[in-house]
């Protein structure tokens, strides 16, 4: 095994000329150690005004494994550098195309995504392949554990909203109205976007760290060997649930959210129950509650899609994890601002004859 030293060396005339020494001559380092060792000596560069006549050499000292004696040998800098301009073309033999080292930006690509896995839900959703033990779980978890925190948010905007109106109404004369006002606010914007924010908050974050984890382990790539496609198998199952949990979601906080502002009137108030109930119930329609469950559908399938595509277009180990799960969160909840205003935009744009019944 030959242990090489690089030596440069400047010169400023290039008759100048180191001879070769051979291993049976003497350099002055006639004690080198034998066990592998790698020297190196710099010296700079001395010029004098004459650039054109200076010339870099390299000199090297190989150390001889038989009998420790070191061998020289020099090589010029154009000598060097036409031997890493040769390894240069070797390893690159073709000229690079346009655009060959361009990559799109995370953001493109996952949101491209979205629509993609969101047409393979729906084409496995019309040719009935559900895997419907994975579909329960999910429903099970998006569904009955989800409803004890939606009811507690919708209880107390409920009845933060109550303090609001109840004031204002009742200083002008209104308070047959206040019961009517609330219900319409509960029906159509609060319930489904109140429901759909906490399950963006607990369920997507939960899809997107879950799918993030097992696309970072390769734990997708293992069903994918073992014959199950991961979008049968962990996607459609998830947004199903989220679709078919929000609506019941929905009506359940709407309910609690009257309840308690009917609660809070009397208690605090003085208006009775009856007269919020009845105002709630000549001002309700039976398309406010249709249109509240529509939302909530629909709010249903852009937290699963967005968190699961979010989850398995995840990389970088934990902390891609932890990204992709708050970025999961952060697009599912302005795609629920976006489709809410799309929506009442569409289904109420003919609306403002509902409170008459209650003045």
């Amino acid at each position: 095994m030959m242990q090489t030293c690089c030596i440069h060396q400047s010169f400023c005339f290039p008759h100048r000329i180191i001879p070769r020494i051979d291993a049976s001559s003497s350099i002055g380092i006639n004690k080198l150690p034998k066990q592998p060792c790698q020297l190196g000596f710099i010296r700079k560069t001395q010029s004098f005004g004459i650039s054109n006549l200076t010339r870099q050499r390299r000199l090297y000292v190989n150390l001889n494994a038989n009998d420790g004696h070191p061998s020289m040998s020099m090589l010029e800098q154009e000598e060097v550098e036409e031997e890493a301009s040769a390894e240069n073309s070797t390893q690159s033999p073709g000229a690079e195309l346009p655009f060959s080292k361009w990559s799109p930006s995370k953001y493109i690509w996952r949101g491209l995504s979205v629509p993609i896995i969101a047409g393979q839900v729906v084409l496995r959703i019309l040719k009935g392949k559900i895997h419907w033990r994975n579909t329960l779980q999910q429903l099970e978890r998006t569904g009955p554990k989800s409803l004890g925190v939606c009811l507690l948010t919708s209880t107390f905007v409920g009845m933060a909203f109550t303090i609001q109106f109840v004031r204002e109404f009742t200083r002008l004369g209104l308070n047959r109205s206040i019961g009517g006002v609330l219900a319409l606010a509960f029906s159509r914007e609060l319930s489904p976007v109140i429901t759909s924010i906490v399950v963006a908050g607990r369920m997507g974050s939960a899809f997107a760290a879950e799918l993030g984890t097992m696309q970072v382990s390769e734990q997708t790539d293992t069903l994918r060997v073992l014959g199950a496609d991961p979008i049968d198998y962990l996607i459609t199952p998830r947004v199903i649930a989220s679709c078919l949990a929000l609506p019941f979601l929905t009506l359940m906080c709407f309910t609690v959210g009257m309840a308690s502002s009917a609660l809070l009137s009397d208690a605090v108030y003085g208006i009775s129950i009856n007269i919020i109930m009845d105002s709630a119930h000549r001002a309700l329609r039976p398309w406010d509650i249709v249109s509240a469950m529509i939302k909530s559908q629909v709010f249903g399938a852009i937290i699963s899609v967005i968190s699961c595509s979010w989850g398995v277009t995840t990389t970088g180990g934990a902390k891609g994890v932890g990204e992709s799960t708050t970025s999961a969160v952060v697009m599912s909840l302005v795609g629920i601002f976006i489709a809410d205003f799309v929506l009442s935009s569409f289904f109420f744009q003919g609306a403002g004859d509902s409170l008459k019944n209650c003045v």
